[in-house]
């Protein structure tokens, strides 16, 4: 059942063997928005997925969603058959779906369109490129209108041009009332959506809107026109080639200090000083834990 909350999960646990996927980890997705999981390759989003999707079922922890056949799914592999055109592939998935025949069909000519897949309905799903293909896996995945879409990196190696199809289609399904849950690793995508969760080796590393996680930046950030010696190297990294330095303390780091080096931070900033002070038990005040 949903809750005030909207869809999501709430301490989900999971373990493979001895490895831990995710730890007292929690999501909200609410009706009407895209919320974002962000992290690099381990960090548990896939797990997440799966469990908000009801394939994977966690050790403990809640999980909040609505019945199977109100709920749409995008995995890694695509779930797109390539033996079949990409109008079979729909109407494969509207059958499934105990959808009424021409609406689906209706609905899926203008997701095709509006996707730039118009012209290739009867092409084979094999011979699509790759942009292509994940466009129609999404399509395929929204096509009943589900109340929860759960995207599991769906714009991963895709062109700019097949991107802004993608984004097309996640914002459709938002405007039409849906909850979708996007799994990326692009920080500039994260930024567009109404909640971000951060994972970082199976746990939170920072959550809330974008502005809220720029605005809990704890210190200052500097550019520095080299890396620098010592301790200060473990909180400096390269970026656009210029580096940044991250400096602790209690004034915060929304770029309001002195000098012309200082840097008003944005997403990319905030999730990587996060992942610096988890690395080096700093508190927000510069403290030691």
């Amino acid at each position: 059942m949903s809750s005030d909350t909207g869809w999501g999960a709430d301490g989900l646990c999971v373990k493979y063997g001895r490895t831990v996927a995710l730890h007292d980890v929690s999501l909200s997705a609410r009706p009407g928005q895209v919320t974002a999981v962000v992290g690099g390759d381990g960090a548990g989003k896939t797990t997440l997925l799966r469990c908000l999707a009801g394939s994977l079922a966690a050790d403990s922890g809640t999980v909040r969603r609505p019945a199977k056949e109100r709920a749409g799914y995008f995995p890694a592999s695509s779930g797109i058959y390539d033996d079949l055109t990409v109008a079979e592939n729909l109407d494969f998935r509207a059958q499934g779906y105990r959808l009424a025949r021409q609406p689906a069909r209706e609905r899926a000519a203008e997701y095709l369109e509006r996707a730039g897949l118009g012209g290739v309905s009867g092409r084979l799903a094999g011979q699509l490129s790759g942009g292509m293909r994940q466009k129609l896996a999404v399509i395929a995945a929204m096509l009943h209108q589900p109340d929860l879409l759960v995207l599991d990196e769906p714009t991963t190696g895709v062109d700019p041009v097949s991107r802004s199809g993608l984004w097309w289609l996640i914002t459709r399904a938002a405007a039409d009332g849906c909850a979708v849950v996007l799994a990326t690793t692009y920080l500039d995508e994260a930024e567009r959506c109404a909640a971000v969760l951060v994972l970082d080796g199976g746990c939170e590393l920072a959550a809330g809107t974008p502005d809220e996680i720029v605005a809990r930046v704890p210190g200052s950030l500097r550019h520095v026109p080299a890396k620098p010696d010592g301790d200060a190297a473990g909180r400096a990294w390269r970026r656009a080639g210029n580096w940044r330095i991250w400096e602790p303390g209690p004034d915060h780091g929304n770029g309001s200090g002195n000098g012309p080096d200082v840097i008003k931070p944005d997403l990319q900033d905030a999730v990587t000083v996060a992942a610096i002070a988890r690395e080096l038990g700093v508190v927000a005040n510069g403290a030691k834990r």
